[in-house]
C-alpha cells in the first residue's frame, strides 16, 4: 500500500521534476540533455546482457571506474550499461565508455519509467553505487529476476533513521538486493538493520584511485610552492 501511494506521489510530481530540470540546465546544460531518459524513452537500440553500473553523481563514478577497470579484467569483452542522476557524474561517465557501451540517465522510479528501461535495456546484473536504494527499481529488478549488489554501500545515521520511519517502504527494498558490500563494519551494521543482506566490508573504493599525471604534477608543484616542508 505504501509503495503504491509513493508511486502515485512520484507520478504527480513529474511536473515539479521537469521544471527543476529546465531550471538546473540554465546553470548546467548537461541537465538539459536526453530528458526523455529520466522517463523510460530511449533513442538506443534495444538490447540484452550488460553490466549495468549505477553511479548517481561524480564521486560515485569515480568509484565505479575503479571497479569498472577490475571487471574489465576479468570480462573481457564486458558491455556496460552505465546511469547517472547528475550532469557532472554523466559528464564524468564519458570517460569510462567503450565501443558498444551505453549510458543513459537513471529512470525515475516510477514503475512505468523503470519497466521500460528494463524491457529495453534488459542487464543481465545491476551493480548500485554506495547509496542508490529505490523502491520500485528493486522490486522490478526482483520481480524480473535480475540481481541488483550495493557495491560500495555506505548508509549514514541520519538515513537509516529515515529508513526507519518508512519501513514498510524501505526496508523491501533493501531485502531485495542480492549482495551488499559495506565501506565500513558502522556502515554494515546501519544497513543490516535497515533490511539488507551484508556479504562483507571492504572499504572505500576511492581510496584505491591512482591519480593521474596531471594530479601528479599539480601536486608536486603545490609542494614546490609550500613555505614548510611537506611530509
Amino acid at each position: 500500500m505504501l509503495r503504491a501511494l509513493y508511486s502515485l506521489a512520484l507520478v504527480l510530481a513529474q511536473p515539479l521534476l521537469r521544471r527543476k530540470l529546465r531550471r538546473r540546465g540554465q546553470q548546467e546544460p548537461g541537465y538539459l540533455q536526453a530528458v526523455p531518459e529520466r522517463f523510460g524513452h530511449y533513442t538506443q537500440a534495444h538490447s540484452s546482457g550488460a553490466v549495468w553500473i549505477h553511479a548517481v553523481s561524480l564521486g560515485e563514478t569515480r568509484a565505479a571506474g575503479i571497479l569498472l577497470a577490475r571487471l574489465r579484467e576479468a570480462v573481457p569483452g564486458l558491455r556496460l550499461l552505465l546511469t547517472h542522476g547528475t550532469a557532472t557524474g554523466r559528464a564524468e561517465g564519458a570517460r569510462l565508455l567503450r565501443e558498444g557501451d551505453v549510458q543513459v540517465w537513471q529512470p525515475w522510479d516510477t514503475p512505468g519509467a523503470v519497466a521500460r528501461f528494463l524491457d529495453h535495456f534488459q542487464p543481465r546484473i545491476g551493480l548500485l553505487m554506495e547509496t542508490e536504494v529505490w523502491p520500485n527499481l528493486t522490486a522490478a529488478c526482483q520481480a524480473r529476476g535480475v540481481p541488483l549488489a550495493l557495491v560500495n554501500a555506505r548508509l549514514s545515521e541520519k538515513s537509516l533513521a529515515q529508513a526507519t520511519r518508512l519501513s514498510p517502504l524501505s526496508r523491501p527494498a533493501y531485502a531485495a538486493l542480492a549482495a551488499v558490500w559495506a565501506q565500513t563494519e558502522a556502515d554494515a551494521q546501519r544497513l543490516r538493520q535497515a533490511g539488507a543482506a551484508v556479504q562483507g566490508v571492504f572499504g572505500n573504493l576511492k581510496f584505491d584511485a591512482t591519480p593521474d599525471a596531471a594530479q601528479l604534477e599539480h601536486g608536486r608543484r603545490w609542494r614546490a610552492s609550500a613555505a614548510r616542508p611537506v611530509v
